[in-house]
């Protein structure tokens, strides 16, 4: 059996964090990954281009928690973003700070990030493996090793970093809930966070592949209630919307029956709305309903909105009347969506649920219930909006297990 100080299972972001903090602080550390190759998620991250974290304070990434945010306030502090920009920057990747505070590398490519991560852990002496874990080892009440698929390994500390269950074909199969819950860890069941949601009836599948820039959107309950709000862009699907502003608004979908209410022209006010529609139907008042609307509305959602105001297509512009006109105002400013559910966590950019946080040492995170059992990122029952937060999360976690391992 082969002896290490530790070992970190999962060679995602967090993972390998972890076992560079780990090995920087000298330790003897094994990384073993199921994958023929390390990074496969982060590979995939921000449509390849990898947003590796928002250039903001440690406080505004925990507003960007919705849930377990208290949990994270010590490893936020201790590693907020700027640290994780300083060391990608000093390993050979650059950044740049794009809307939203959004932070890319320079390259727009997610393998400049993975190569820094790799060329830290080769310097930091990191052992990386390709091995698929099945049990992790206790003895009297201690981590002793873990046992792979291809050997057992001996080792005084774990940090489990596998991830959740979103992007499966990335190795993100829920084999480290498995592993927790058998020492004893309470799994949060799991659902997808920033994920596309699927809508009643057909208006969004006829509108498909359409893409909206700059609309308010706000998620409702069914009894109106306020559950989110963003500005930003939105794309319609074959099975309902998806965009930044619909997968923050998934990680408050609460029940059921709630709605998705679009402001299609938040810079009108009602009035100046009214005025624009009224000015473009006295311009084109020869047209028919559906050409009249085309310096107003995207061509595909023009049928759509007729529609719901049961509006003939081809009556003539100027036939409108102001009850019609009226109704047509209120619907661009509240266009509204009934949501039927969420996409499958398999779809889901992040997983919701995980490892009970009270089970883990914020400081550390250490197991509360098994000594030299650390957790980092994903598996971990916390995740953020989009905007580079979760990434975060997954560095300022990896830093406190990688810090703690050999010192608690």
């Amino acid at each position: 059996m082969m002896h290490y100080h530790g070992i970190v299972i999962g060679g995602g972001p967090a993972g390998l964090f972890a076992a560079i903090t780990a090995a920087q602080r000298g330790q003897r550390v094994l990384l073993l990954e199921r994958n023929d190759r390390l990074g496969k998620k982060l590979l995939i991250t921000g449509k390849g281009r990898c947003n590796v974290t928002n250039d903001c304070p440690a406080d505004e990434v925990l507003k960007n928690v919705p849930r377990n945010g208290r949990f994270l306030f010590s490893a936020m502090n201790a590693f907020p973003p700027e640290r994780i920009m300083d060391f990608l920057a000093t390993h050979g990747c650059p950044l740049k700070t794009e809307r939203g505070n959004r932070v890319f590398p320079v390259s727009d490519r997610s393998q400049t990030v993975l190569d820094a991560l790799l060329r830290a852990a080769n310097a930091a002496g990191v052992q990386i493996r390709t091995d698929r874990i099945r049990d992790i080892l206790v003895e009297n009440g201690q981590i002793s090793g873990v046992k792979g698929d291809k050997a057992t390994y001996g080792c005084q500390w774990v940090i489990l970093a596998t991830g959740g269950l979103s992007y499966p074909t990335t190795g993100s199969t829920g084999d480290g809930y498995a592993m927790a819950e058998r020492l004893g860890h309470t799994i949060v069941p799991c659902e997808g966070s920033l994920v596309p949601l699927e809508t009643m009836g057909t208006d969004a599948p006829d509108m498909q592949g359409l893409s909206l820039r700059n609309v308010d959107v706000k998620l409702l309950d069914a009894k109106g209630k306020k559950l989110f709000t963003d500005f930003g862009e939105l794309l319609f699907t074959h099975f309902g919307v998806s965009g930044p502003t619909v997968l923050s608004a998934s990680a408050h979908l609460k029940g059921e029956n709630c709605r998705l209410v679009i402001d299609l022209k938040p810079a009108l006010d009602e009035s100046k709305l009214d005025a624009r529609i009224l000015r473009d139907l006295e311009m084109y008042k020869n047209r028919s309903m559906e050409n009249a609307l085309t310096d107003l509305l995207p061509r595909s959602m023009i049928p759509v909105v007729l529609r719901r105001l049961q509006i003939d297509p081809a009556m003539q512009a100027n036939s409108l009347t102001r009850q019609q006109r009226r109704s047509m105002v209120e619907l661009l400013k509240g266009f509204s969506l009934t949501i039927t559910g969420k996409r499958p966590v398999a779809e889901a950019i992040i997983t919701s649920g995980g490892v009970k946080v009270s089970e883990i040492d914020p400081k550390t995170m250490q197991s509360k219930k098994v000594p030299g059992l650390f957790f980092a990122g994903e598996i971990i029952d916390c995740d953020a909006y989009t905007g580079g937060f979760n990434l975060q999360i997954a560095w300022a976690t990896a830093y406190a297990a990688g810090s703690a391992v050999g010192q608690v």
